[in-house]
This record gives structure tokens, C-alpha cells and sequence, in this order.
């Protein structure tokens, strides 16, 4: 069985940790793409884990298990980490009960509030940093307090890099697309903590006790899911079922280690 450029994959078939995004990956709005649940039974019957990692951080866990819930998937907390963990895994370790300045969805806000973060959403001269997220509910006011906090000259960090986010119909602005905004408003650029940044890839692992060799990544974009992999030094996954076609895979300098259509394609080594 080849992939995309002849290289067999059957080999996958004895990894023991396998790490999906999620949008574009194994559903595209509230569309399960075909094969995924079959590949995920498959994995756990072959004493595989899957563990979802997204950058989308405009929602918390507990919405992404409703959200496969809803789709058929089988899952617990267990089976997810996002941007938010890793976004309040490193505010913890670096600024403690410190003031923190967010901008993000209420979901976003409400995650980093219950891992004991001292999280303010309005302007305050005492913050010691600030943290944007994906915010699907983004206002001008928002935006103001933002950059007005910004203006304090502290530590800027996002919770992903990511452009676009993909949707039933095209696409909408990302995380990246505002702090790109908020860049040309202030003239700061954050610290992205999510994917490509290997920090998510690598917590996962340590979790699990899985040697790098056993772990596979499985997204749809180039620069931040197949990028944080090799980052990583793990194999990867690249399907072409979300925003990368093969002409850009073909331009880019960061290679996966398989390109294949869809999740549904790996399939056949089984």
C-alpha cells in the first residue's frame, strides 16, 4: 500500500500513540469525514491510543466531547489537548497567581479561570502578560483592551498561528489572521504556544509513556501540524482533506513523512 509518492505505509499499522488534529482532519464543520470511526476502532482494537490535538482553542474540552460525542466518537478528557492545556500549562509555570490579561471566547476564558489562573478580560495597568485566543465571539472592544494592554510592554503570547479555520463552506479568520491585526495596530507580535510549536506533541508522549518511534501525527496543514511533528521528531500524517493541496505540500520545505487523501485511506493497513 503507497501513499501519494509511492512510500508504503503499511509499517503504521504498529504505532501505539496516534495524534489527530481535528478541523479539516477527521470532520470539516459538524461533518464526520468517511472512515474515521472505523480507523479509530481499529486503532483500539489494536491496542493503539488516539489522542485529539487542536490549536482551535475557541472551545473547551467539554465542548469537543459533546461536539464527537454528537459524531459517534467514543472519547474522554483523556483523548484531547488543545492549545488551551498547553496555553495554561506554560502561563502556570512562568506567572503563577501573577494578573493575566485574555482575549478570547467565553469557553476559552472560562478554561484557563478553572487552572487556577488569575484571568483578567478588561484593561488593567497591573497585568503581567497577555494571551490571545481563537475568538469566534470577537468584538471592537475587545480588540480595544487588548491593544491598550499591549501598549505596558509585557510578555504577548497566542494560542496558535493558524491563518484560517475551516468551515462547512470556506473559510474564516484564525488566531493568527487577529494577532496579524492586532500587530498592525500595535506593532507586537505574540509567542505562539500551539502547533507548530512541538510543546503539545510532547506533553502528550510524556503522558502516555509512548517512545517517539510509536507516535504518528495526523493533520491537514503543513505549517503547523506536520511542521509541529518534525519539531517534534515524530512521523507524520499529511491528508489532503483541509487546506493543503498537493501543489503547496509539493512547494513546501517542511515534508511529511506520508501524504495520503483522507483519514480514511489509512484504513487499508488494517
Amino acid at each position: 500500500m503507497k501513499d501519494y509518492y509511492g512510500r508504503n505505509f503499511s509499517a503504521l499499522k504498529n504505532k501505539k500513540l496516534w495524534l489527530f488534529d481535528m478541523d479539516g482532519t477527521i470532520y470539516l464543520g459538524d461533518k464526520l469525514f468517511d472512515g474515521t470511526l472505523d480507523l479509530l476502532n481499529k486503532i483500539t482494537e489494536n491496542g493503539g491510543k488516539y489522542v485529539f490535538i487542536t490549536n482551535n482553542s475557541s472551545k473547551g474540552i467539554g465542548d469537543y466531547l459533546k461536539k464527537v460525542g454528537d459524531m459517534g466518537i467514543n472519547a474522554d478528557k483523556d483523548n484531547f489537548y488543545t492549545s488551551v492545556d498547553a496555553s495554561a500549562s506554560l502561563l502556570k509555570e512562568r506567572f503563577g497567581d501573577e494578573l493575566i490579561y485574555a482575549q478570547g471566547t467565553k469557553s476559552f476564558i472560562d478554561n484557563l479561570k478553572q487552572e487556577g489562573l488569575n484571568i483578567t478580560t478588561e484593561y488593567d495597568e497591573k497585568a503581567k502578560c497577555v494571551i490571545v485566543g481563537f475568538d469566534t465571539d470577537l468584538t471592537a472592544k475587545k480588540l480595544t483592551n487588548t491593544c491598550k494592554t499591549l501598549l505596558n510592554d509585557i510578555p504577548y503570547y497566542a494560542t496558535n498561528p493558524d491563518w484560517v479555520c475551516p468551515t462547512d463552506f470556506g473559510y474564516i479568520p484564525d488566531c493568527g489572521s487577529m494577532c496579524f491585526g492586532i500587530e498592525k495596530a500595535t506593532g507586537k507580535s505574540p509567542v505562539f504556544i500551539g502547533k507548530p510549536n512541538s510543546l503539545m506533541i510532547e506533553e502528550v508522549i510524556k503522558k502516555f509513556n509512548v517512545a517517539k518511534k510509536d507516535v504518528v501525527v495526523i493533520g491537514d496543514r503543513i505549517y503547523t501540524d506536520i511542521a509541529s511533528g518534525v519539531n517534534a521528531g515524530v512521523d507524520t500524517i499529511l491528508v489532503l482533506s483541509g487546506e493543503t493541496t498537493i501543489s503547496v505540500c509539493n512547494e513546501s520545505n517542511i515534508k511529511p513523512t506520508f501524504v495520503l487523501s483522507s483519514v480514511k485511506e489509512i484504513n487499508r493497513i488494517y
